[in-house]
């Protein structure tokens, strides 16, 4: 049997792109920021046996470097083509036998081939969220924080905002899974509000920490809001306000399985307490936020505190130490060195950026401006989330005898 015309031009760009079906899956569902798409839906898209939904059409089309509007039009004719095909074979069907093959049952069962295809067809009867759709939501968002550890606001962004839309969907049938969703769909409003505040913008950011903390409420789980004030803390309008911020936010975080994100909210009360000069204050925070993490695994806690690793725990203690002019910088800075290692990891960008500040403020101005060119180069190898800000920071603090690279990071900055 002849393959149709548009599921070849399908094909041909996937094979253009050096893909394999599964490739191809994976591409598809990073352009939309869903895992909704398989390979054995690419290979249907491919034989014949379907056409992308428009929505689709859209992230092959971004998936694949391609303009959109070629494919809307071949997709609708191919559609075309299988209306008068089925048209065709229905003629020949009993009207009791057509209405049973196109009445639900085997269409459900179709759908439910995949987590996300059970989800939404769980929405479309009106039942109840299965316990492994609700877990893919939740597994889902807590990926989220730890990719924003290796990807720029920008790219991250829809992704986050995807997923935050599908679990409002999914909330209103939540069932017996509707605490844990409420905390999914906080810790990705809060993780929405973290980017929107890194792009800029800031009025969108303050929205998603008042549904983050709206979420904390509902679902009675104080950790979350302290997620929204620790993000929100580092907008707040005077060093005043951040400082209550975060120390709302260790309180919040008080108690059994909160202690990484109690190193976290004291961490950085620490460093607000650094900047705002006081010593004492800083100090005694940092300690409790190191006491605190000694006793954590930010693997198995709340899914948001993923992103507070070893590396993020040298890089608020290093922005401390710099801010203070502590003789305990160095040997800091050594240790937050050799925990890097030879190839850079994930959280390795956010310590470069804290070390080369840490090392210009405590006056070691030279090594300051050696780490500074490693974090211009991670950086844009590596873009994550505060990227921008860290360069504008390294920037001001570099010396006269920098200035093409202060002024590369002034221009890395705005982007």
């Amino acid at each position: 049997m002849a393959v149709d015309p548009f599921a070849e031009l399908l094909r041909h760009l996937r094979r253009n792109a050096n893909r394999t079906q599964d490739e191809q899956a994976g591409a598809i569902n990073a352009a939309s920021g869903r895992a909704t798409v398989t390979r054995r839906e690419v290979n249907r898209y491919e034989n014949g046996a379907n056409v992308p939904t428009d929505h689709t059409l859209g992230n092959i089309a971004l998936a694949c470097g391609v303009p959109l509007e070629p494919l809307l039009r071949e997709a609708k004719a191919a559609r075309a083509r299988r209306r008068e095909k089925n048209k065709a074979e229905a003629e020949d069907l009993d009207d009791v036998k057509r209405r049973t093959l196109l009445g639900g049952a085997v269409i459900g069962a179709a759908a439910a081939a995949e987590p996300w295809g059970r989800l939404a067809y769980a929405l479309s009867k009106g039942s109840k969220i299965d316990p492994e759709s609700a877990g893919v939501l939740i597994d889902h968002a807590a990926r989220l924080h730890v990719d924003e550890l290796n990807e720029s606001a920008l790219s991250l962004q829809s992704r986050v905002e995807a997923h935050l839309d599908a679990i409002t969907a999914a909330l209103p049938r939540a069932g017996a899974h509707e605490r844990a969703l409420t905390i999914a769909a906080g810790e990705t409003a809060a993780l929405a509000g973290w980017v929107a505040w890194d792009l800029g913008e800031h009025d969108k950011a303050t929205s998603y920490y008042g549904v983050t903390s709206e979420c904390a409420k509902r679902a009675g789980h104080p950790p979350l809001r302290a997620l929204a004030l620790g993000y929100a803390s580092y907008g707040a309008p005077s060093p005043a306000k951040a400082l209550e911020m975060l120390s709302q936010a260790a309180q919040d975080v008080r108690g059994r399985g909160n202690a990484t994100a109690a190193a976290w909210a004291l961490g950085r009360y620490a460093e607000e307490a650094a900047q705002s000069g006081n010593d004492a204050g800083a100090l005694r925070a940092l300690d409790q936020a190191k006491f605190a993490y000694d006793f954590a695994d930010h693997t198995s806690e709340q899914a948001w505190v993923r992103f507070v690793t070893p590396y993020r725990m040298d890089s608020l203690t290093l922005s401390v130490y710099g801010e203070l002019k502590r003789q305990e910088l160095t040997a800091t800075a050594d240790s937050a060195v050799e925990r890097l290692g030879g190839e850079l990891p994930e959280s390795g960008v956010v310590v470069l950026g804290d070390l080369a500040s840490a090392l210009l403020r405590g006056g070691d101005v030279d090594r300051g401006a050696y780490v500074a060119h490693q974090f211009a180069a991670a950086a844009e190898s590596k873009p994550n989330t505060m990227g921008r800000q860290r360069a504008q920071a390294i920037a001001a603090g570099l010396p006269d005898t920098e200035h093409d690279l202060a002024s590369h990071l002034l221009t890395f900055a705005t982007l």
